[in-house]
């Protein structure tokens, strides 16, 4: 009698056994529109092992157990380690090896950075710190081939599929990692104020820096890409951890930041004083050789906001299939099955926007593409990240006390989740970017319209959506203070043009008249207010299935 008193009761099980890739219907689409069904075979078994139990395990413990930095051994040496558990080295090495980092910069597949978005956004789910690292080695490429010289050095190691974190000359590893340091203490954003010095040092391109980096992630890393103030302006520099010696540059590392989330990666100060660095383009020319790579992580930050939404709603859907309160599983109740039709569009909105930049990215030739990443990438990054925080909130309390416990999951992925919206650019300077790509590069806005109007007349709520959007283009296009607004409206008015052309009846129409008819800003604070629709559809579609 004991026994029976004592096991639990009316308990959802673990989500553990599904295939992150394949299970999810929005994302697997979005992979045969773009691309072809191999892409989906080959992540086959990265969508399974994020799904597993051993995923699983590993993602909370790299987060209860953080990085801890060490700046001197036993002897008073400095060495600046940081360590990590080994829980975080595991997803590591699967991330390295899965091509997440920088393969596709390699690879003559046209579908190569596609392929890895969407292993970006599965392995995400797993756990999101260390992602940074990922994502920075992957942005790092595109700024390296500015100079063919610095290229040939980093790219090779930089793409290979080998996790290696020893501390040796980079020359010696199998596989190396990248991290940046733009922001300082005085500036944040507004990198133009750095002070921190590049002084020539007599050899062409070789440098000594003096100063300080208020935020670099990964210092671990193998090699990173900075901004400094030289004789001719603002520039971007190539940074060793290790000198092609073996010996260690001279810079250290003050302390790591004790962050709200993202508690697995590293995140550190950095003090110069000697710091030997090459020139990466020519001086003065920073922010316009750096312009790729935060291109590049700003796509991630789109990516890993979606894996968020999710892998959240994931647990929510879960959880009421399978949790009954009052007289029925909670999935059965209208209320809270229309709480996760909602946060299912969401997830479907930022899933399709997402994997539709990333294809910009593997046809980045395409005059169109190009322009449409350019203005797209900023919109999505500004929106998508901005619902995150929301969404994620939301989905942890479909499960009640259960998901406010840390070891649901769901606790890590809230503190996470406002942190896409203020790295690599908050919402502000992503919504002034967007004004600044409409009124230098008008090609930016012919994109964007190209690409609504391909749904054109497919949904009223949308066209007229669109309608509105051109008109407060003409009255606002250079109003800093509506460029929230619309920013808010071109990317709702891109998300609805996609689902429209793309996703079933029941996800498009729910969506448009939702996000983008009369009266839809009354619901945009809170999820749950659907009206109408087949939102049992919507709850289905997004329900993981377990083997």
């Amino acid at each position: 009698m004991r026994t029976e008193l004592r096991a639990p009761l009316n308990q959802a099980p673990a989500l553990v056994g599904h295939d992150v890739v394949g299970g999810d219907a929005a994302l697997a689409e979005a992979v045969r529109r773009h691309g072809d069904e191999s892409v989906l075979a080959e992540l086959t078994g990265l969508g399974r092992e994020a799904g597993s139990e051993e995923a699983r395990h590993h993602g909370l413990a790299a987060n209860e157990n953080p990085p801890t930095l060490h700046p001197h051994d036993r002897h008073g040496h400095r060495v600046d380690e940081v360590r990590f558990h080994p829980s975080w080295h595991w997803l590591m090495e699967r991330a390295v090896g899965h091509g997440l980092q920088a393969a596709p910069w390699e690879s003559d597949d046209p579908h190569s950075h596609l392929r890895r978005a969407v292993g970006f956004f599965a392995w995400s789910q797993t756990e999101p710190g260390h992602g940074c690292p990922i994502s920075m080695t992957y942005a790092a490429v595109p700024a390296l081939r500015v100079d063919p010289e610095a290229a040939a050095t980093w790219v090779p190691g930089l793409t290979a599929r080998a996790y290696d974190p020893s501390t040796r000359a980079p020359a010696a590893k199998t596989g190396l990692l990248a991290g940046m340091g733009m922001t300082e203490k005085q500036g944040g954003s507004d990198v133009r104020t750095n002070v921190t010095r590049a002084v020539p040092t007599g050899e062409d391109g070789l440098y000594t820096l003096h100063g300080h980096k208020w935020f670099t992630s990964a210092p671990q890393n193998d090699v990173f890409l900075v901004l400094a103030q030289a004789p001719g302006g603002l520039t971007c520099f190539v940074m060793p951890r290790m000198l092609p010696d073996g010996t260690r540059n001279v810079f250290d590392v003050v302390r790591l930041k004790d962050k709200l989330g993202n508690r697995s990666n590293a995140s550190s100060e950095l003090e110069f004083d000697g710091t030997l660095v090459r020139r990466l383009g020519d001086e003065g020319r920073g922010v316009r050789t750096i312009i790729e790579m935060v291109a590049a992580t700003r796509l991630d930050c789109v990516l890993g906001s979606a894996a968020l939404i999710r892998h959240s709603l994931a647990e929510a859907s879960w959880h009421a299939a399978h949790r009954s309160a009052f007289g029925g599983l909670l999935a059965d109740k209208s209320l809270m099955r229309n709480v996760l039709a909602d946060l299912a569009l969401e997830s479907e909105a930022a899933t399709a926007l997402a994997m539709r930049l990333a294809t910009a990215v593997d046809r980045r030739d395409d005059p169109h593409e190009a322009a449409l990443r350019r203005i797209g990438l900023p919109l999505a990054k500004f929106w998508v990240c901005k619902r995150t925080p929301a969404a994620v909130a939301e989905a942890l309390e479909c499960l009640g006390g259960n998901g406010y416990v840390e070891e649901s999951g769901l606790p890590l992925m809230y503190r996470e989740a406002p942190l896409n919206s203020v790295w690599e650019g908050s919402g502000n300077v992503n919504a002034l970017d967007v004004l600044r790509a409409l009124s230098r590069e008008p090609e930016t806005l012919a994109a964007w319209v190209t690409e609504v109007g391909a749904a054109r007349g497919a949904n009223a709520h949308l066209d007229r959506a669109v309608d509105e959007t051109l008109a407060l283009l003409g009255e606002s296009a250079t109003d800093e203070g509506a460029a929230r607004l619309l920013a808010t409206r071109m990317a709702t008015c891109l998300q609805g043009s996609l689902l429209v052309r793309h996703s079933p009846a029941e996800v498009s129409d729910l969506f448009c008249a939702s996000r983008l008819g009369p009266g839809s800003g009354i619901s945009a604070g809170a999820f749950g207010m659907l009206v109408g629709g087949d939102q049992e559809f919507l709850v289905e579609r997004a329900t993981p299935v377990v083997d």
